[in-house]
């Protein structure tokens, strides 16, 4: 079993900052990409950004120069800096890693954290 325990979540104003974090941990030989993606209500679950195991990036356009996606991988870690938040960002945060255990490829996603931009 695998566990990704998200954090960093909450309120925050138009402009502020905010960072997530999530944690792996369990039955992980290795890692290879890791993502974040969010849900707003009514709306569909999207890609955010994710980082590959040589740390290659991508990011949703939404996002591009406000949000850096990073990863420490002796933590098993990705983490999302969010600058210049705005309330359209306003939505469940779920981080997902794509892992390798038992000579298989598996997914897991996080539980979510709720991030609400708003004065």
């Amino acid at each position: 079993q695998v566990q990704l325990v998200e954090s960093g979540g909450g309120l925050v104003q138009p402009g502020g900052s905010r960072r997530l974090s999530c944690a792996a941990s369990g039955n992980i030989f290795s890692i290879n990409a890791m993502g974040w993606y969010r849900q707003a209500p009514g709306k569909q679950r999207e890609l955010v950004a994710f980082i590959t195991e040589g740390g290659s990036t991508n990011y949703a356009d939404s996002v591009k120069g406000r949000f850096t996606i990073s990863r420490d991988n002796a933590k098993n870690t990705v983490y999302l800096q969010m600058n210049s938040l705005k309330p359209e960002d306003t939505a469940v945060y779920y981080c997902r890693i794509e892992y390798y255990a038992d000579y298989e490829d598996f997914g897991s996603w996080g539980q979510g954290t709720q991030v609400t931009v708003s004065s």
